[in-house]
């Protein structure tokens, strides 16, 4: 065999190796990518079973006033007393609450699914000052609270950056407590709470 023939097979055998490299490497990224979006659509379906009290979180000061609905909310400490709010990323309401330093977590009552809406975005086209005609409580800070909510006046202690979202920690400087039960939401609806009997 000449030296050429010789060469070209290696060179040959080279490139087929590379390509398979190539090849392989391709599928993986296929798989992960599949895998990465069965994860998400998995991880979406079971959250549709998680039933969350509906809350419109609302800041006003120097950025100007704003509002947008929010289910992932929670309480984090009683001391001192602190509560988080997720909120994503791309919210104009985020923005305002972070110049602002101040946030009130409006806990909505049962009968309030319209202001959820309202609040969601669902209207804004009909209402575009989504605060009008919605009757508000006083209280010590200047975040509007809703009257019948069960409402928790907060000061910004931090905000973290989380995947999409950005997580609000507030310092509770404030609360009312609502005389009616919560809305809740769960599997795309808005829901009541009832009883458990037995």
């Amino acid at each position: 065999m000449h030296s050429y023939q010789f060469f070209s097979r290696i060179f040959i055998s080279l490139g087929y190796v590379q390509c398979n490299k190539i090849y392989l490497a391709k599928t993986f990224m296929t798989l992960q990518e599949n895998t990465e979006s069965d994860l998400r659509e998995d991880f979406l379906a079971g959250m549709r079973f998680v039933a969350n009290s509906v809350t419109v979180v609302t800041t006003d000061g120097k950025a100007g006033i704003s509002g947008a609905t929010v289910s992932a909310f929670s309480s984090v400490s009683a001391d001192p007393p602190m509560v988080l709010v997720c909120l994503n990323a791309d919210s104009s309401t985020l923005d305002k609450i972070k110049e602002n330093k101040d946030f009130c977590v409006n806990v909505l009552p049962e009968g309030a699914k319209h202001i959820a809406e309202r609040f969601a975005g669902f209207h804004d086209a009909e209402f575009p000052n989504r605060f009008d005609g919605i009757d508000f409580t006083d209280s010590k800070g200047p975040s509007p609270v809703i009257s019948g909510a069960t409402a928790f006046i907060c000061q910004l202690d931090e905000s973290v950056v989380s995947g999409s979202h950005v997580i609000c920690l507030g310092k509770v400087i404030e609360t009312h407590a609502g005389n009616f039960m919560p809305l809740i939401y769960m599997d795309r609806k808005f829901k009541r709470i009832s009883d458990v009997e037995g």
